[in-house]
């Protein structure tokens, strides 16, 4: 049983040190991810400004946070330029911790309501009642087009649905901003891995 225990250990051993060279594939992947998805959102707040700091501001039909205008431009600055941080490998730890509190608020602050679902999907098991509710609503919006649309144009791209805007993608977002922070930008696909190469080479022995 021991030489069973141990043979097996061995060939675990050598299974994961042959994964060792390939462990920069997953933070690359991460960050490759991530980055149009960050740099996306913080577009869309640089070039939306007044709008998008007024919604921040308003406390009735928006989001009511302090200081609207400084939120704006921490929240575009940190998604924009953190996103092209992130394709390079630059500074990656650093980088995910005010992404990641940006997630963090945006779940709190916007999606925490609407539950789990991005997507309502009143057969999921995480459906809440928001998400039941939307379900004979859709099944009214596909009547109506079918009724008084071209259903089979409007649908060929994809089925009628309703969002939910719940924390999902944020949630999701947020996890893989958390492991970047632990892992870095990975082994020889981010600058990080080479700036700390060069530096190990500069350091005395």
């Amino acid at each position: 049983m021991a030489s069973l225990l141990a043979g097996t250990r061995t060939l675990y051993d050598r299974f994961t040190s042959a994964l060792t060279p390939l462990d920069g594939l997953p933070p690359l992947l991460l960050r490759l991810y991530l980055a149009p998805v960050m740099m996306q959102a913080g577009w869309m707040k640089l070039t939306n400004f007044e709008s998008t700091a007024e919604w921040f501001g308003n406390p009735d039909w928006g989001l009511g946070l302090p200081a609207p205008y400084v939120m704006t431009a921490l929240a575009a600055g940190a998604e924009f330029f953190g996103g092209i941080a992130l394709v390079a490998g630059l500074a990656t730890r650093l980088v995910a911790i005010p992404l990641a509190i940006t997630m963090l608020v945006a779940m709190l602050t916007v999606h925490w309501d609407n539950g789990w679902h991005a997507i309502s999907d009143s057969s999921s098991w995480l459906a809440n009642e928001r998400v039941l509710e939307a379900a004979p609503r859709k099944a009214k919006a596909i009547d109506l087009l079918k009724e008084h649309g071209n259903y089979g144009w409007l649908t060929e791209r994809g089925p009628v649905t309703i969002l939910n805007n719940g924390i999902e993608f944020a949630a999701t977002y947020f996890i893989m901003l958390l492991s970047l922070l632990f892992t870095g930008g990975g082994r020889y696909f981010s600058i990080d891995y080479w700036i700390d190469r060069w530096y190990q080479r500069r350091m005395p022995a």
